[in-house]
């Protein structure tokens, strides 16, 4: 029961819509009703607005980070802490607030991870950036710091259920991509700091 109640808490974290609330904050278009349509930071940078773009960042993988590193802190496995970072990440992908619509996760898997073990993390946020500075493709750092983390996890923590749970993050992360996939091989992915008003 303890551990469904934190894995609940950790949902309705996760489900923030926080490209959202900091679009309303700056007095900005719901995001989305623009750009790619995408409840997350690099949508609502499509606006203009770097200050809204950041606060949208750092609160997406803020809750996804208070949700794993919570979990640990109460006294939770390494399991369970993984769960709740997991559940925080659902939460974010299928928002309550949403009507189980959301954002692509990218924010908050990485705070999950940064929450779970900082040299996952180290790891993701490192090939994310590589590939964002070398394309300026969103999309494609996400989908490679997705195949990143679960091969940093197996080498950093081992075969263990953690890893499995980054694994599955991974998945879902890709999955949620499909679309961005699509315009990556056809040559109509929109790139960082493109406006699409």
């Amino acid at each position: 029961m303890t551990l469904l109640l934190l894995l609940l808490a950790a949902y309705l974290l996760g489900s923030i819509p926080f490209a959202i609330v900091s679009s309303r904050l700056f007095g900005l278009a719901d995001p989305r009703k623009y750009g790619s349509g995408n409840p997350g930071a690099t949508n609502v940078l499509r606006s203009g607005n770097k200050a809204a773009a950041l606060l949208t960042l750092v609160g997406d993988c803020a809750k996804g980070w208070l949700a794993a590193w919570g979990a640990s802190r109460l006294g939770f496995d390494a399991t369970d802490t993984a769960l709740a970072g997991l559940a925080a990440f659902l939460g974010h992908v299928f928002s309550v607030f949403l009507r189980f619509n959301g954002g692509k996760g990218v924010a908050t898997a990485l705070g999950v991870l940064l929450g779970i073990n900082a040299w996952v993390a180290l790891a993701a946020l490192a090939t994310w950036l590589a590939v964002a500075f070398t394309t300026r493709y969103s999309s494609a750092a996400a989908l490679s710091a997705a195949l990143a983390t679960p091969v940093a996890g197996y080498v950093l923590l081992g075969p263990t259920p953690v890893t499995g749970v980054l694994a599955l993050i991974a998945a879902i992360l890709i999955w949620r991509h499909n679309s961005n996939i699509r315009k990556l091989l056809n040559g109509t992915e929109g790139r960082i700091g493109g406006r699409k008003a």
